[in-house]
């Protein structure tokens, strides 16, 4: 198992390395094995292509830095998803050189369609107390998903750079005045 972890973490420690130097499209598995010194039997073995081992970096980075025990999706507030929003911007801030290229990649199991699922249950619970029950609830909570992303996407390259909890605190009190004013003009009736 050791082997293993050292292998990936060259692996992961290569990508790192060649998402500085150029754009994700033009890195191959070969460039990545001739990186970190290893064949392209090894990188097989542990992962299934390059967006597998970016995927990969966000859910060891993630684990290691967000004690998710400390979150029950089913159970908690909707305030503790926010808080968990705020861990995970923390967490993209503190790595913001690798998730400002990690986020744009585009296509077929690209970083975003794989962030994308793992916040949807973080976003329905962070805005069930603005939807509730509704039989549109997964479009809006996947609209919901599309929007941090694109809103994470434009913070982490954009050219002004505010701390996580301004940014997730600002985006919150955006969405609630939101849904405030769109409750005033489109009363239910």
């Amino acid at each position: 198992m050791a082997d293993s972890n050292i292998t990936k973490n060259a692996l992961k420690d290569a990508m790192i390395e060649l998402m500085q130097e150029k754009a994700f499209d033009k890195i191959s598995v070969t460039d990545i094995c001739e990186k970190c010194g290893m064949n392209r039997k090894s990188f097989y073995y542990h992962f299934k292509d390059k967006y597998d081992l970016v995927n990969w970096i966000f859910y060891i980075g993630f684990m290691n830095n967000i004690n998710l025990a400390d979150y029950d999706l089913e159970t908690h507030t909707p305030d503790e998803s926010w808080m968990l929003i705020e861990k995970l911007a923390a967490y993209f801030y503190s790595e913001r050189k690798f998730y400002k290229k990690a986020l744009l990649i585009e296509g077929q199991n690209s970083f975003k369609d794989y962030y994308h699922e793992v916040i949807y249950p973080v976003i329905k619970y962070a805005v069930s107390d603005l939807i509730g029950e509704d039989e549109y609830q997964d479009f809006f909570i996947d609209t919901m998903c599309d929007l941090l992303i694109s809103a994470l996407v434009k913070w982490l390259t954009g050219p002004v750079t505010v701390e996580p909890h301004e940014m997730v605190t600002s985006y919150r009190a955006m969405l609630l005045k939101l849904a405030r004013k769109l409750t005033e003009l489109f009363p239910e009736g």
